[in-house]
């Protein structure tokens, strides 16, 4: 599993929300994808928190280094809005351990 944070200034959180709700979904095609989420946290509108989660670590590992993935995240540098085309998210990864 796969959780990237990223704090947004302002009222900023929605039209990332908006960005998201639109997503292109090409990593729900990649081997091993299992669920996608996008949580904001209910203290703080503007951290918000995508979690990927995929069947095995190398398969993550595999989409990550994907040209997909590079696509779409080069497409997040273009943002009209610098402001958020500037936000550096914290990556963090994490394995099940008990259900």
């Amino acid at each position: 599993m796969n959780k990237n944070r990223k704090l947004i200034t302002g009222k900023k959180a929605e039209e990332v929300i908006g960005i998201y709700k639109n997503r292109s979904k090409s990593v729900d095609e990649a081997p091993g994808f299992v669920d996608f989420l996008l949580l904001q946290n209910d203290k703080r509108a503007g951290e918000l928190t995508v979690q990927l989660t995929f069947d095995t670590k190398e398969n993550y590992l595999s989409w990550v280094r994907s040209e997909d993935f590079k696509r779409i995240h080069d497409l997040e540098k273009k943002y009209p809005n610098q402001e958020l085309a500037a936000v550096i998210p914290k990556v963090s990864q994490y394995k099940v351990v008990a259900r």
